[in-house]
């Protein structure tokens, strides 16, 4: 009998539901059964079958207007050893599972590459790309679920964060979630106006100076003062945390994929210190908030798009493995279901998925960017030059010196 598992990996996003609810209901009508296997690949990759349930329409009729996942999720890495890979294969064939869909990011993405692979073609499998992070390799207008949401809830909470800081004149530096790209925290800080947002694709180099960070948060900081305003909202992406000395931020832990624990890291907290005894070394007091921002997000309930968005993404990843499709990421292009092979999303060098960056060099960045208050090469003209060093409390060549080398880094070509 043919029967679809269903399982979640990664993080929550708005949306997975959905996902599992159209899965669901589309094999049920063609007569498959349905498996929802909980907890990812947590049980499987131990040889566990205990933790399986068969699927009803009944049982996901209504559940995908709701946040989370019925089926929770891990971050469990059944491809870690030969022992896991082979207990997931095996305990999948005690439960009867043919077709298997997977649900989550590019790690989950890479565990059912690997686990198609080992199948030796038993077992047919598709992955949905599901992450707020929005850092999956599909072509640029195509955005994987749960961002949209994610983005209208946290252009909401910065939004108050923001009249919060003009109304008790203060910095909030908010680090947004966004393990390696920054979408989530350029769309968060876009759609909220933020001050600025700073994101990991700035700075080319595999290793950012913290003094770097530094530099870009004091001088919107001296800027925002030239204008009379002693408040403002600084975006940080996650993902800076990983391109600096992890030392300087605390222990650091990881998961099973390898993957930093960045949200056990303090990247706010670590640059408000510093920013703010930089300033007060010149005489000048500034109250910092640090923030993170992430966790309220990920199991929202999906707003409309998104709503419809997994429903197509559930029913035509069901339909390319009950037709006959196996080893690939279900998308929607222009309308239309466009599978992806596992093999021309991974990386040649490392193996992995690749990771889809933010496009400096677009002109949605540079619309981003142009609205954003921060030091810019033409600050340091000699008719503005005087102001910022009087509101930074420091002489015009000392200025320059100071954020001059940080202005020509990012006019240097990527």
């Amino acid at each position: 009998m043919t029967t679809l598992g269903i399982l979640v990996g990664g993080g929550p996003a708005p949306g997975i539901n959905a996902v599992i609810a159209a899965a669901t209901i589309e094999a049920r009508n063609s007569e498959a059964r349905v498996v929802g296997v909980f907890d990812g690949f947590r049980w499987l990759a131990q040889g566990d079958t205990t933790h399986a349930q068969e699927l009803t329409i009944g049982d996901v009729s209504r559940i995908h207007v709701e946040g989370g996942s019925i089926l929770r999720t891990s971050r469990e890495n059944p491809a870690k050893s030969p022992d896991s890979l082979r207990s997931a294969t095996e305990a999948l064939d005690k439960l009867g599972v043919t077709h298997l869909l997977t649900i989550g990011g590019d790690d989950t993405a890479f565990a059912a590459s690997r686990l198609a692979k080992a199948s030796h073609g038993r077992l047919a499998v598709a992955h949905v790309p599901k992450t707020i992070d929005n850092d999956l390799p599909l072509p640029h207008e195509i955005v994987t679920f749960g961002y949209m949401t994610a983005v209208n809830l946290g252009k909401e909470l910065v939004s108050n964060l923001m009249r919060d800081a003009a109304t008790t004149e203060r910095w909030f530096f908010v680090t947004v979630m966004g393990r390696r790209a920054g979408h989530l925290a350029l769309g968060i800080g876009g759609a909220a106006a933020a001050t600025l947002t700073v994101i990991g694709e700035e700075f080319p180099e595999s290793r950012i100076p913290v003094q770097a960070l530094v530099d870009v948060l004091e001088g919107a900081i001296i800027k925002r003062r030239v204008q009379g305003r002693d408040h403002g909202v600084a975006i940080l992406s996650e993902g800076l945390a990983e391109k600096l000395d992890l030392a300087t931020l605390g222990p650091v832990e990881q998961d099973s994929y390898g993957n930093v624990r960045l949200s056990e890291l303090d990247l706010g907290r670590a640059l408000k210190e510093r920013v703010a005894a930089s300033l007060k070394a010149r005489g000048i007091d500034v109250t910092i908030v640090a923030k993170d921002l992430g966790y309220e997000l990920r199991c929202a309930p999906p707003g409309g798009y998104d709503t419809q968005y997994c429903r197509s993404l559930g029913f035509w990843a069901t339909r390319f493995l009950l037709e006959g499709g196996t080893s690939a990421m279900v998308t929607i292009q222009g309308g239309r279901l466009v599978p992806v092979p596992f093999q021309e999303m991974l990386d040649s060098r490392t193996g992995r998925v690749r990771v889809r960056y933010v496009d400096i060099s677009s002109d949605s960045y540079r619309t981003h960017l142009a609205y954003m208050i921060r030091l810019k090469p033409e600050d340091l003209a000699t008719d503005r030059l005087p102001a910022l060093a009087k509101a930074g409390n420091v002489g015009q060549e000392e200025f320059r010196k100071r954020f001059g080398p940080l202005l020509e880094r990012r006019e240097k070509p990527r």
